[in-house]
C-alpha cells in the first residue's frame, strides 16, 4: 500500500479526518491535492503551484527515528537542511539514532513511508513519540506539510499548529541548527 489518499482509510487516522477535526478546533488551512511526493524533490517539483508572494514559508522533511533504547522520536527540519544523525543523537542527549520501520512508523505515526509530518503527532502523542522541530520555523507564517497522506499538502499558520499541539497536550521541542 502506497502513502496516498486513496488508502487513507486504513491509517488509524484518515486525512478526511485529521482535516475534519482542524476545522473543528477552528484551526485554517488551505489544502493543496497533488501527485504522490515522496521525497523533497519531488516535493519541490510541484511546490511552485502553492508559492504564495512575500509569504515566509516553512518546508519541511520529517524523520522517524528511534535510539538504540528504542525510543521514539519524530524530527522536522526545513527541507533543505543537512543532518548529521549522529550530531543529532548528540544533540538530543541519546545514542544509536537511527531511521524507524515502516512498521514501527505506522504502528507509532500512523502513516506510512513519504507521508510523515508533524500532523502525525495526532496519533504519536499517545505512542510516548517525542517531537523536535527546526527552531527556523520561528521564522516563518505558514508551514506547509501533508495530512497523513502525501497526495496532499496543507498550508497552515506555524500559530495555528502551535494550537494543534496544545490540544494534542504535545510540547515541541525547538532544535537549534547552525
Amino acid at each position: 500500500m502506497d502513502a496516498s489518499s486513496e488508502f487513507q482509510d486504513t491509517l488509524p487516522v484518515s486525512s478526511d479526518a485529521l482535516l475534519a477535526q482542524l476545522k473543528d478546533w477552528g484551526l485554517g488551512y488551505v489544502l493543496h491535492e497533488h501527485v504522490p511526493l515522496r521525497t523533497v524533490e519531488d516535493a519541490k517539483a510541484v511546490e511552485a503551484a502553492m508559492e504564495v508572494p512575500g509569504e515566509a514559508a516553512f518546508r519541511v522533511k520529517n524523520l522517524y527515528l528511534r535510539d538504540k533504547k528504542k525510543r521514539n522520536y519524530l524530527v522536522t527540519l526545513e527541507q533543505d537542511r543537512e543532518i548529521d544523525l549522529k550530531a543529532l543523537g548528540k544533540q538530543l542527549g541519546v545514542g544509536g539514532l537511527s531511521f524507524g520501520s515502516a512498521d514501527r512508523l505506522l504502528q507509532n505515526l500512523g502513516v506510512r513511508p513519504g507521508a510523515v509530518t508533524p500532523l502525525a503527532m495526532i496519533n504519536g502523542a499517545e505512542a510516548g513519540v517525542r517531537f523536535f522541530i527546526d527552531a527556523a520555523v520561528k521564522e516563518a507564517d505558514k508551514i506547509y506539510m501533508h495530512p497523513l497522506v502525501n497526495d496532499r499538502t496543507v498550508a497552515m499558520d506555524v500559530s495555528d499548529l502551535w494550537v494543534f499541539f496544545e490540544r494534542l497536550g504535545v510540547a515541541p521541542e525547538m532544535l537549534e541548527l547552525g
